[in-house]
Order: structure tokens, then C-alpha cells, then sequence
């Protein structure tokens, strides 16, 4: 029966609001009855940052600002990881194509560190096919492995 209704706690708050409805009780659901959402997955907010990254840094080399291109390059070659127990669930889901998965991340980091070293050289050409090579790097990725983690990890909400 705990499974069928998710805990006893949530199990007993449903036979209480039953019983007030049948007997014309109204009644108030307090929040902390109802069954948690799983939180975000931080490799979300760790994908909206970099994407947010890589806007700023095509906006900077518009605008030929190589310092900020440098900067927000090294947060990108340097971006956080998600926890342990996290990365473990992501690790699992991709299963076999884990070294495929780690090498897109490590081409990435490679690009990023790449485009950060001709940005400090304020070489614009060389800034920009650095910055391409990091954009072909994220397109790869996220060709290989959005769609089935975006399936996987959102569809459960």
C-alpha cells in the first residue's frame, strides 16, 4: 500500500482529506504532505552558465574585448562538475559511452583553454576559429547526449 500511495505519511493524509470530504469538513493540504519534486539537476545550472559564457564570449570578440573573451574562456575550461552522487547517475545513464562522454568534456576544456591562450595574444582570427573549434565541441556533445538526458532526467518530473 506505501507504494501504491508513495509513503504512509502521504497515505494518511489522503484517508483524512477523504474522510473530511465525506464528512463536509472543508480541509486545507499543507505543503509538507504533499509528495517532494526532485531538484534540479546541476549539470542544468552548469549548462545555462556555460551557454551563458558562450554568448558573453561572442559578444566580446564583437566587441575585440579580449580580456573578457580570456575570462569567461577559463570559467568555461574550468566549469564546475556536479556532485558525486550526481555524476555517478549521469555516469550510469550513459553506460558505454561514458569514454565518449568524457571525451567531449575534455575536447571542450581543450578548445576553451585553446581560445583563452590566443585571447591573451589579442589575435582576433586566431580568437575566432579558437571559438568556433569550442562551439563545434559543445554542437558534438550535445548532439551525442541532450535529447536522451533531457529524456531521461526531465521526463521523471
Amino acid at each position: 500500500m506505501a507504494n501504491l500511495f508513495g509513503s504512509f505519511k502521504t497515505h494518511h493524509a489522503i484517508v483524512a482529506m477523504a474522510l473530511l470530504l465525506v464528512a463536509g469538513v472543508p480541509f486545507r493540504v499543507d505543503a509538507a504532505d504533499l509528495p517532494e519534486k526532485p531538484a534540479p539537476m546541476a549539470l542544468s545550472r552548469i549548462m545555462q552558465d556555460l551557454g551563458t559564457d558562450m554568448q558573453g564570449i561572442a559578444g566580446s570578440i564583437a566587441r575585440e574585448d579580449w580580456a573578457a573573451v580570456a575570462e569567461r574562456a577559463v570559467r568555461i575550461a574550468d566549469h564546475p562538475q556536479p556532485p558525486l552522487a550526481e555524476k555517478l547517475r549521469i555516469l550510469a545513464f550513459v553506460g558505454k559511452d561514458s569514454g565518449r562522454f568524457r571525451g567531449h568534456d575534455q575536447q571542450t576544456h581543450e578548445a576553451a583553454q585553446q581560445l583563452q591562450r590566443v585571447a591573451m595574444r589579442r589575435d582576433g582570427a586566431a580568437v575566432i576559429a579558437a571559438f568556433a573549434s569550442l562551439q563545434s565541441s559543445c554542437l558534438a556533445c550535445h548532439q551525442n547526449f541532450r535529447q536522451p538526458f533531457q529524456e531521461h532526467f526531465h521526463a521523471q518530473r
